[in-house]
């Protein structure tokens, strides 16, 4: 089985290339024009094993609330479309991850409803550039665009750093757990026959 897709997405405001192997090795080309960004990609592709391709623009001279929602909107559309009919998956993932102080778990049902449960205190504080409250809007535009129900909880936590950094490495491995095949499900792991 293939589970690989590539997505293109282009507005009056972004242009957004993703490609992505499910049963990949961890590989990861990324550009985004956020090196914030481009570093939480290269761990989400690490700690999932997911081979990852993205490229993307977008109007950051404004700044970069365009970019990260639609980069949440093409990998939840690639992620999705490598999935295919979801046969075989176990469907449900987890993650407790610890980052130095901060301590985050990552909770998936690949349901086809999608739902955000997001508890991160985040300050005010930039990253480098970046501002950490758009990272939010990352993750409800995936689950949006994925059906993905999605929890994202920051146990504790002081820099935000850390804590961004925590909740991609909790997604990644809570994914990972969630798209793998399993030789005993026969179709979809739901008693209705459909996901």
């Amino acid at each position: 089985m293939n589970r690989i897709s590539k997505i293109h997405r282009k507005t009056s405001e972004t242009e957004v290339s993703i490609e992505i192997n499910l049963d990949g090795y961890g590989k990861a080309e990324i550009d985004t024009t956020v090196p914030f960004l481009d570093h939480m990609f290269h761990l989400f592709s690490k700690h999932g094993f997911f081979d990852l391709c993205v490229k993307s623009r977008g109007d950051t001279s404004v700044d970069d609330h365009h970019l990260v929602e639609d980069l949440g909107i093409c990998l939840g559309d690639a992620v999705k479309q490598a999935l295919g009919g979801k046969e075989g998956i176990a469907r449900y993932g987890t993650s407790l991850v610890p980052m130095d102080e901060t301590l985050c778990n990552v909770a998936i049902d690949i349901s086809g409803r999608p739902y955000l449960i997001y508890h991160a205190s985040l300050g005010e504080a930039k990253i480098g550039a970046f501002d950490p409250v758009l990272i939010k809007e990352f993750f409800k535009s995936f689950s949006d665009h994925s059906g993905m129900t999605l929890h994202i909880n920051v146990h504790y936590g002081s820099n935000n750093h850390h804590i961004v950094e925590a909740i991609f490495k909790a997604f990644a491995r809570a994914l990972h757990e969630a798209v793998t095949l399993h030789g005993r499900i026969e179709g979809v792991l739901s008693t209705k026959g459909s996901l």
